[in-house]
């Protein structure tokens, strides 16, 4: 865990364009960037430009790029909101036909933004994933109920319930939060040095809030990486099948795209029966109550924390969560 020209546009749903190399390394003409929800301009901090999240079609296949990779691709709630943009603009495009979320940079995803000079953790978006009344103003557990349920939970299970075949293209670090990301795709390809890990047991907090731990590592080895919060690499992830490919980093967007292409060649509603069924076999397995039956233990542990140490995180930082799950667990 750790964070142009043209028609005038609606305020604060501007349109960005950018011409940046695409993950694979083409040249895409200009496309237009993932819509930022507008913060309410009272509670709005100053914040980095709202580009968090670029969007390009290749094809068949809507690339979305995770883009603050100063700060290893921090996952705030503008990026969370500008993703859920983008997933939606690939969903609606006719031409697409499955998705690759990318990281730009050396990493995937270093988790939650908790100390970025982007932390927007007070702010208040238009919420899209559940029916909730805003964090913001509410104090203690109410305001980081309110704001996990929908930011992080419920945004996840939506991204998981996407028709269209999602692709999560991992690279170095997936932590915290970027297992949250990749674990949201239905199949995911990693570089040799990619590197996984839930470290929050080192805040008292019992894993990430889309706990899938024991349905994608087995629960014996979910155990061994919440208890040590230690990472683990890709060929470990590939041997509990967690991770479907593991290429070296330089072949790493050539094997992404091969495997897309290959399946956009499959009938789209085809697509979209098949992910529904194996994912309502996951839920009949348990997945959906035992995620809602841990979201409760980890508020339980924010509350334990607030309380005890008056720090929800229990004082850690981006630092001391990096730093600590640096030693391997199981290869």
């Amino acid at each position: 865990m750790t964070e142009s020209g043209g028609a005038p546009q609606p305020p604060g749903r501007t349109l960005h364009r950018s011409a940046t190399r695409d993950p694979g390394g083409e040249d895409p003409p200009p496309t237009v960037l993932a819509r930022v929800p507008p913060a309410r301009p009272s509670e709005a901090p100053a914040r980095e430009a709202d580009d968090s999240v670029r969007y390009a079609e290749r094809g068949p296949v809507a690339v979305v790029t995770l883009n603050r990779p100063r700060y290893r691709n921090a996952q705030n709630s503008a990026m969370t909101y500008a993703l859920d943009a983008a997933f939606s603009r690939a969903v609606n495009s006719p031409q697409v036909a499955v998705i690759v979320l990318a990281g730009a940079g050396e990493h995937f995803c270093a988790g939650h933004d908790i100390g970025t000079p982007g932390r927007d953790v007070d702010t208040s978006f238009d919420r899209e994933a559940v029916l909730w009344w805003d964090h913001v103003g509410r104090a203690g557990a109410d305001a980081r109920y309110a704001r996990e349920m929908e930011v992080y939970l419920g945004m996840c299970r939506r991204w998981r319930e996407m028709p269209k075949p999602a692709i999560a293209m991992v690279q170095g670090a997936c932590i915290a939060g970027g297992l949250m990301l990749a674990w949201s795709c239905d199949l995911i390809v990693a570089s040799d040095d990619a590197f996984f890990a839930d470290p929050v047991v080192r805040m008292g907090i019992p894993g990430v809030e889309f706990f899938a731990h024991p349905w994608v590592l087995g629960p014996r080895f979910a155990k061994e990486a919440l208890f040590t919060g230690a990472r683990f690499g890709a060929q470990r992830a590939y041997e509990l099948g967690m991770v479907n490919r593991v290429v070296p980093r330089a072949d790493l967007a050539e094997a992404a795209f091969g495997l897309a292409e290959q399946i956009a060649t499959m009938p789209t509603f085809g697509l979209a029966l098949a992910k529904r069924a194996v994912n309502q076999c996951e839920d009949l397995m348990g997945m959906r109550p035992g995620m809602d039956s841990v979201f409760g233990l980890h508020h339980l542990a924010h509350a334990h924390n607030a309380e005890t140490s008056g720090d929800s995180l229990a004082g850690l930082d981006a630092r001391s969560m990096r730093d600590g799950s640096a030693k391997k667990a199981g290869g």
